[in-house]
C-alpha cells in the first residue's frame, strides 16, 4: 500500500502497555476456561461475547480511570493510522454524496482484554466492533496469526481487517445493524445465524467499496494488494476457519460466511465501488 498522499487518524485510542482498560487474565478476571468456551463458540457459529459476557464480572482495574495513552509511533500502529484515516476520508465523501453525515469511528488497540460498552472483548474473539460506543477493538497480535497461522501476510490484508470492521460502523450509522439485531432476536438459531452471514458479508462488500474509492482518489493500492486481501478473506471463512478446527464445516452454523462467499462480496464492493452493490438482504444467492 502506498501512503503518499494520506494522512494519520487522531481516533487512535492506545490501552497497550500499562493497561490503558485492560483486563487481567485468571484470577477474577478471564479464566483460561472461558477464553477456551469463547473459542469453541467462535468456531462453531456462537457469538464469543456472550460467552465473555455471561462469565465475567470483573473488576475494574487500576489503571482503567486513568485515560490511554497516545498511540506508539512504531511502524504497525502509524500504519494503522493511516489505514483508519483512508477510512475516514472515503466514507465521509461517500457519505456526502448521499446527502448525509459520516460520524468517524475511534479504533482501540488493547493488548490480551479491554472493557467495551458491549461487555469483555478479548483478544481471542479477533478484531471486532462495539455498536454501542462506534468503537473498533483490535489486538495487534492478531495480525501474527493472520500472517502465521491462517497464511494471510500482507499489508492490504491488515488493511481490510481494519475496512470490514469500519464496515460494521457504517452499517450502524445506516441503521442496519439495528434492524438486523432486532431481527436475529425474533428469529430462531438457523435464521439468526443467516441474517449474521449477509450482515457480515455486506461489511466485506463495504470494505471493496471503501478500497475501490480511496484507489481512485488518492492512489493507495500496489500489485498485489487486492490479492491480499482475497486471502485473508478466504483465510478467515467459516468453512475455513471450522475445517482447520475440528476437520469438517457445519453451513448452518455459519455467521460469517464461507470462504467463497466473502471473496466474492469484497470482490463485488471492489469493482463496483457503489454502496447499493452490498444489498445482501435482497441477495437471492449469497
Amino acid at each position: 500500500m502506498r501512503f503518499d498522499n494520506s494522512r494519520e487518524s487522531s481516533n487512535v485510542e492506545d490501552r497497550r502497555g500499562g493497561g490503558g482498560g485492560g483486563l487481567p487474565i485468571g484470577g477474577r478476571g478471564i479464566g483460561l476456561g472461558t477464553i477456551v468456551l469463547a473459542l469453541v463458540a467462535m468456531y462453531f457459529g456462537v457469538d464469543p461475547s456472550i460467552v465473555l459476557n455471561q462469565a465475567v464480572q470483573a473488576p475494574a482495574p487500576s489503571s482503567a480511570s486513568r485515560p490511554a495513552g497516545p498511540p506508539a509511533n512504531d511502524a504497525e500502529t502509524v500504519f494503522i493510522r493511516h489505514v483508519l484515516a483512508e477510512t475516514e476520508d472515503t466514507w465521509s465523501q461517500i457519505f456526502r454524496a448521499n446527502g448525509k453525515a459520516y460520524v468517524e469511528p475511534t479504533l482501540v488497540l488493547f493488548s490480551g482484554a479491554t472493557r467495551t460498552a458491549c461487555g469483555v472483548g478479548q483478544a481471542a474473539m479477533g478484531p471486532f466492533y462495539c455498536p454501542a460506543d462506534r468503537k473498533v477493538y483490535i489486538d495487534l497480535a492478531f495480525y501474527q496469526e493472520l500472517k502465521t497461522r491462517f497464511k494471510a501476510p500482507g499489508d492490504f490484508a491488515q488493511a481490510y481487517v481494519i475496512a470490514h470492521e469500519v464496515g460494521h460502523h457504517v452499517q450502524n450509522l445506516l441503521g442496519i445493524s439495528g434492524k438486523v439485531q432486532a431481527a436475529r432476536e425474533r428469529a430462531g438459531e438457523r435464521e439468526a445465524n443467516a441474517l449474521s452471514v449477509r450482515l457480515e458479508l455486506q461489511a466485506d462488500c463495504l470494505a471493496g467499496v471503501w478500497a475501490k474509492n480511496a484507489d481512485a482518489a488518492r492512489g493507495i493500492l500496489e500489485a498485489g494488494d487486492v490479492d491480499e486481501a482475497l486471502r485473508a478473506a478466504t483465510a478467515i471463512g467459516d468453512d475455513s476457519l471450522q475445517k482447520q478446527a475440528q476437520g469438517y464445516a457445519v453451513p448452518d452454523s455459519f455467521t460469517h460466511g464461507s470462504a467463497e462467499q466473502r471473496v466474492r462480496w469484497f470482490r463485488r464492493g471492489m469493482e463496483s465501488g457503489q454502496l447499493n452493490a452490498c444489498n445482501t438482504f435482497q441477495a437471492r444467492a449469497l
